[in-house]
């Protein structure tokens, strides 16, 4: 029986809460831009005089909850003049802000950091940096193209795979372990003509986030990184065009209200002409691209809102009258965003990705057809429970469909029969769940769990091995070589050719020292079940995708990171300094000698190794003033150990760690913007990278009268350094208030003192004089541009 003293209290406890509860309540809405009703991802919404704030999320929602009184809430974001309002709470209330530029301009890019608001310094979320499409427009970039991909290079940790090459690398990571998302949909090759450009056109993006670690829990499926960009949802108040005119492209967008001001739209495309030039002098070979972006929304009502996004792009390469090669991406999403309460929001997500490549050998009258598709659905909850607790939790689904090769004949005459390597499916299914909690004024954690399960689906043949070594090495003839295949085993699409399971665990804690400093710390356990199979560092289009299965496990990764970060002088400079350390287990590498392309065995060319990285991290940045500009500076090493294994042999290198093909020892990075006047902006970059390791010969024997090559250890040479110095001059002619024409004129110089930066180093033998050559490849030298930017 229970004590009537322990009954009374715990009554009078219970009554205490719900009073407590019924004295609570809760101001939500969203945040959108006053220009062109863009909502406004990031900004800072809080109650002046107390603690109580939040962040807007990807949709520029927000929740707070507090007792009951009279509070002024205020707004403020990077480039927006602050907004408040008086309240008196004493019921639910909704409330939504338009935020107005500071200063109206052309979209422009500004890099900044998580740490720029004070609520941000309590945050625990860490190694997360923002590009924000809407400030400043003066980064030098190569042929005068402003380039997201190009501009993420800059922040620290973040290295390119060399000149002229597609994709990024991550601390330490390769550029396979990076998720590319556009408007939620994957993307698996990011360059444009080998990467001179990327694929994301500014005028259609919105805001781009990269986590370098403690990646969220709602995001899997990569080891290394989570490159998050979001198109414009298009202008709901007026119709706009914005475009710009460069010598080697050109890009047009148009964007305006729809369905009587219910919804927008958004259509943006973007060509080259190079070819047109290529073509002009002579030149048999030609390159040019093109790309559209679309996007319209419709609110349903207010608690209702649809979405409709798509990218399509392409490149097309013609080499002479033989040979023509193409690739290019293509995605959809479908979305469907529901406030079930004030405190509750969700997003349901339709999505579609696919990315080919085709080669057409004109000569030999065939081609051949690769590809990687994925069909996803997603759904994300979040419930602002309190001012203090945060809950996230969602699902997703992928579907993949492989083509690793499909070799057709063109004509009735080609002697190459057809021939369809063995298409490969799989299903990655993820559950998550995560919580943000403030355990006091100075600490905040955040703790997320994923399950991902992954299906490797049959409808292929699997080949079986004897003692299920796929490779195996021959001491005879020193060289790894296919497996003794014992036998196939068919398996029909609807049977499991292999499953794997993993618990993603993620932990993020944040102390603030005081209203301008914090200390912050970071755990993520991650999993990655698909995996480029590549002999080369940057991603190019002839890579291989493929899936886990039998004899390839997936890539499981532990990273740790801790970090500082101080405001100074009322928030006019920042600085940020993180340490990593960061673990790849199942880290494949291919032999010697390997053959990649048109593989149906792949297994049979690979080994399981592992990889690890740590470096240190400095980013120091002056956000207020004339004079802006960040100096980044990464210390750090990346190695990678492969040995033999159960295929016996010395692996490679020994079974020794030897330096990954992204490590860079120093990254140092300066950018800075100086605005002269209302007409003119200069902007500059300076770059120095440590040179990427590359496998020399060191030395060579005689046979029947040739001269061959020996090599030395994997990667145990590097390029030379690299640096250069960019700069530029944006003059904005004399604008009239009430004119809605707006121009600018951009000027650059790309590699100022012309340094011949080494893209490779290929090693032969003279013809004439028998002697040994190095030749050194260069992309670039200077490259002066020239474009004209209107907004009308």
């Amino acid at each position: 029986m229970i004590h009537p003293k322990l009954l009374f209290i715990s009554l009078l406890l219970l009554c205490s809460v719900l009073v407590s509860a019924q004295n609570k309540y809760t101001i939500s809405g969203t945040i959108t831009d006053a220009s062109n009703g863009e909502t406004v991802f990031g900004a800072s919404v809080f109650l002046e005089g107390t603690t109580i704030g939040a962040i807007t999320n990807e949709y520029g929602f927000y929740s707070i909850t507090a007792q009951e009184g009279d509070y002024k809430v205020a707004v403020s974001y990077i480039g927006y003049a602050s907004k408040w309002r008086k309240v008196t709470l004493d019921g639910n209330l909704k409330i939504d802000f338009e935020l107005s530029e500071q200063n109206t301009q052309l979209d422009e890019v500004l890099i900044v950091s998580e740490e720029t608001e004070r609520l941000n310094i309590k945050s625990p979320q860490m190694s997360v940096s923002k590009l924000k499409l809407n400030t400043i427009k003066n980064m030098p970039v190569v042929l005068g193209e402003v380039d997201i991909i190009k501009s993420i290079q800059l922040l620290p940790g973040v290295t390119n795979g060399g000149e002229g090459s597609g994709g990024f690398n991550v601390r330490g990571g390769a550029a396979d372990q990076n998720l590319v998302l556009l408007d939620e949909a994957i993307i698996y090759n990011t360059s444009h003509l080998f990467g001179f450009f990327s694929v994301f056109n500014a005028d259609a993006i919105k805001d781009v986030k990269l986590y370098k670690g403690g990646i969220p829990a709602r995001f899997g499926g990569r080891v290394s990184s989570v490159l998050d960009v979001r198109q414009k949802d298009g202008n709901s108040k007026n119709f706009e065009l914005n475009g710009g005119i460069g010598i080697i492209s050109s890009r047009l967008s148009a964007e305006g209200p729809l369905f009587k001001d219910k919804g927008s739209f958004l259509v943006a495309g973007r060509g080259s002409y190079a070819h047109l030039f290529l073509q002009a002098t002579g030149g048999e070979n030609s390159a040019s691209f093109y790309d559209l972006n679309l996007k319209t929304n419709y609110n349903i009502d207010k608690n209702n809102k649809l979405y409709l996004s798509g990218y399509f792009g392409r490149d097309v390469f013609n080499f002479g009258a033989n040979f023509n090669s193409g690739y290019g991406n293509a995605s959809g999403n479908l979305r469907w965003n529901h406030i079930f309460s004030d405190r509750v929001f969700s997003n349901l997500s339709f999505i579609y990705s696919d990315y080919d490549y085709i080669l057409d050998f004109k000569s030999f009258d065939f081609d051949w057809i690769s590809e990687i598709t994925n069909y996803n659905i997603k759904y994300d909850l979040s419930y602002f429970q309190s001012n203090k607790l945060q809950l996230d939790f969602g699902f997703n689904a992928i579907y993949y469909d492989f083509n690793p090769g499909d070799i057709n004949p063109t004509t009735e005459t080609s002697s190459i029969n057809p021939l369809l390597l063995d298409q490969k499916r799989a299903f990655e299914n993820g559950i998550y769940a995560s919580a943000e909690y403030k355990f006091s004024e100075k600490l905040t954690a955040t703790v997320g769990l994923r399950y991902s399960y992954f299906i490797r689906r049959g409808g292929q043949p699997i080949t079986e091995y004897e003692n299920g070594l796929p490779i195996v090495y021959n001491e005879t003839l020193g060289v790894y070589e296919e497996g003794n295949v014992v036998g196939v085993t068919n398996f029909a699409k609807n049977q499991t050719i292999k499953t794997y399971g993993n618990l993603e665990p993620r932990l993020a804690l944040a102390l603030q020292l005081n209203d301008n400093a914090s200390i912050k710390a970071g755990y993520s356990h991650t999993a990655q079940y698909i995996h480029l199979l590549s002999n080369t560092l940057s991603v190019t289009p002839l890579d291989v995708w493929a899936p886990s299965g039998s004899f390839i496990k997936p890539q499981l990764s532990d990273q740790y990171a801790i970090g500082y970060f101080r405001n100074f002088n009322n928030k006019s400079y920042a600085l940020e300094v993180e340490a990593y350390y960061k673990t790849v287990d199942n880290r494949i590498d291919y032999v010697d000698g390997s053959e990649l392309i048109g593989q149906n065995t792949i297994e049979t060319e690979i080994l399981d190794g592992e990889l690890r990285a740590y470096g240190l991290e400095f980013l120091f940045r002056k956000t207020k003033g004339d004079f802006t500009g960040w100096l980044a500076y990464t210390l750090s090493k990346a190695e990678q150990r492969t040995p033999g294994g159960a295929a016996g042999g010395p692996g490679i290198n020994n079974g020794d760690w030897y330096y990954a093909a992204q490590d860079r020892t120093h990254d140092i990075s300066l950018t800075g913007s100086y605005k002269l006047n209302n007409k003119w902006n200069f902007g500059a970059n300076l770059i120095y990278q440590t040179g990427r390791p590359v496998t020399y010969p060191d030395g060579q024997y005689t046979y029947e009268d040739l001269n061959i090559a020996n090599f030395s250890d994997r990667n145990a040479s590097r390029l030379t350094d690299y640096h250069r110095i960019d700069v530029s001059a944006t003059y904005r002619p004399n604008r009239k208030p009430d004119k809605r024409w707006k121009g600018e004129w951009v000027f650059g110089i790309y590699n100022l003192y012309n340094r011949r930066n080494a893209a490779s180093i290929s090693f032969g033998q003279n013809r004439e004089t028998g002697a040994n050559e190095a030749t050194r490849t260069a992309i670039f030298g200077i490259v002066p541009s020239v474009s004209y930017n209107f907004k009308f």
